[in-house]
C-alpha cells in the first residue's frame, strides 16, 4: 500500500468487521462534525483513490477515506446482495460510531454513491456530495421510470462481469498487455483520454485490492429464462446493485434533505445513458449477441433517472446542485481536481462563492435547484 505525504492508516474495529480508513496526519479528531468530510470510494478501488483530494482540502477540515468490505485494507467478509448497499452502509455507520463522528459530510464516487444515499435514508447527514453516482434505481434492468424489466433482474449482476478481468484481477496483473487488465480498464474507463498521472501504479494497485472471495467481487449469478440467459444471484458487489436488491430513489420522501452535490463528467463511459458495462446496451451494439430489441431490452439511462430523482428532490424541498464536466471520464476528483474541490467546499458550506469558471476548472455545465 503506498500512502502519499501526510496519510496515514489505521484500523478500526467495530461489532460487525475491522475496516480501513485513511486520515491525514494533522487532523484533529476534535473537529465537529460540520467540518467532517467522509470519502467513500466506488467498486473495484479503494480509499487510495482519495488520497490527492484528500491532500488538497483545507488543514482546518477533518478528511477520512474508508475502505468498504472486500476492498483495500478492510477485512474481506461476504455481502448479502439481496441487502442491496446495506452491508456497506451498515459497516459504514459501524466504522463512524467506533470514531465518535454522529454525522458528516459524506462524499461517494459510483457505487460509493449508493452506499452514500443508501446510509442517508437511515441516519442524519449533513450533505451528500454524489460522484459519478449509480443510479438510485441500481445497475442494469430498468425503464426510464426505474421499472424492472424481468422479474428476475435478467443481464445484471456477478453474470455480467468479464471473466478475464476477474481472473487478471486474482493474479494480480499490472500490465496493459491486454484490454481487458486493470491497467487498461483504468486507462479506457476510469479516466478520458489524454489523462495522465505519475500515480497511476497506485490506482492500479488500489483496483488490485478488490477481494474476489466468494460474496465479494463480482458474485454469484443464475440461470434465467429472459436474455441474456443470467440473472443476478443473492452475493456479492455487483449483485447488491441489482434493480431486485437495491433501490434508493426514496431520498425524495426523506423529511430533512441534505444539500446533494451531483458531479459528473460526460464522457463516463461507465455511468452514462449507453454505458458501455450495461448488458441491454453491449446488445444493441451488437457485443452481445440475440439482442431482443428496445422494447423488451432497452439499455439503462443512468444519468437520466439520476436526473429524474434529483429533480424531484429538488421539487419536494432539497437543495440540488448538477455539475457536469465537459470530456471527463469517471474520475472528475482525479481529472478535475479543481473543479471538483470548489464545489465539495461550496456544498459543505465552507465557500459562499459561485465555483469559478475559469479555464482551469475546464468546461463546467451547472444546474442548481436554488
Amino acid at each position: 500500500m503506498t500512502l502519499f505525504d501526510g496519510i496515514t492508516a489505521q484500523l478500526v474495529d467495530t461489532p460487525r468487521l475491522s475496516v480501513q480508513v485513511l486520515e491525514r496526519a494533522g487532523d484533529d479528531p476534535a473537529t465537529p462534525p460540520e467540518r467532517t468530510v467522509v470519502l467513500i470510494h466506488g467498486n473495484v478501488s479503494s480509499s487510495l483513490f482519495w488520497q490527492e483530494t484528500m491532500q488538497d482540502l483545507p488543514g482546518d477540515l477533518r478528511v477520512l477515506a474508508v475502505d468498504l468490505r472486500g476492498f483495500g485494507g478492510t477485512e474481506h467478509a461476504p455481502l448479502d446482495a439481496t441487502r442491496g448497499m446495506r452491508d456497506f452502509s451498515d459497516d459504514l455507520r459501524a466504522t463512524l460510531e467506533a470514531l465518535s463522528i454522529p454525522t458528516a459530510h459524506l462524499v461517494g464516487w459510483s457505487m460509493g454513491g449508493g452506499v452514500i444515499m443508501q446510509y442517508a435514508l437511515e441516519h442524519p447527514v449533513l450533505s451528500l456530495t454524489l460522484q459519478a453516482p449509480i443510479s438510485p434505481y441500481g445497475v442494469g434492468g430498468t425503464r426510464r421510470d426505474g421499472t424492472r424489466l424481468t422479474d428476475d433482474d435478467a443481464g445484471c449482476g456477478g453474470g455480467s462481469a468479464n471473466p478475464d478481468f476477474v481472473q487478471r484481477l486474482i493474479d494480480h496483473d499490472t500490465t496493459a498487455d491486454a484490454p481487458t487488465s486493470p491497467r487498461s480498464v483504468f486507462r479506457s474507463s476510469y479516466v478520458a483520454p489524454g489523462y495522465e498521472s505519475e500515480h497511476e501504479d497506485v490506482w492500479v494497485a488500489s483496483m488490485l485490492t478488490t477481494s474476489t472471495a466468494t460474496g465479494n467481487y463480482p458474485g454469484d449469478s443464475v440461470p434465467s429464462e429472459n436474455w441474456p440467459g443470467f440473472a443476478a444471484g443473492t452475493m456479492g458487489v455487483l449483485n447488491a446493485m441489482a434493480p431486485g436488491h437495491f433501490d434508493v430513489s426514496g431520498i425524495v420522501d426523506l423529511a430533512d434533505k441534505p444539500p446533494v452535490l451531483w458531479i459528473h463528467g460526460t464522457a463516463d463511459p461507465i455511468v452514462s445513458d449507453t454505458s458501455f458495462y450495461e448488458m441491454n446496451n453491449l446488445g444493441r451494439l451488437g457485443v452481445v449477441p440475440g439482442w431482443p430489441g428496445d422494447e423488451t431490452a432497452p439499455a439503462q439511462e443512468m444519468v437520466s433517472q439520476t436526473r429524474d430523482v434529483l429533480d424531484r428532490y429538488a421539487a419536494a424541498g432539497g437543495s440540488v446542485t448538477e455539475l457536469a464536466l465537459e470530456g471527463v471520464g469517471h474520475t472528475p476528483h482525479l481529472e478535475r481536481p479543481i473543479a471538483f474541490r470548489h464545489a465539495l467546499l461550496e456544498v459543505i458550506g465552507y465557500i459562499g462563492h459561485p465555483i469559478d469558471p475559469s479555464p482551469s476548472t475546464e468546461a463546467i455545465i451547472l444546474r442548481s435547484s436554488d
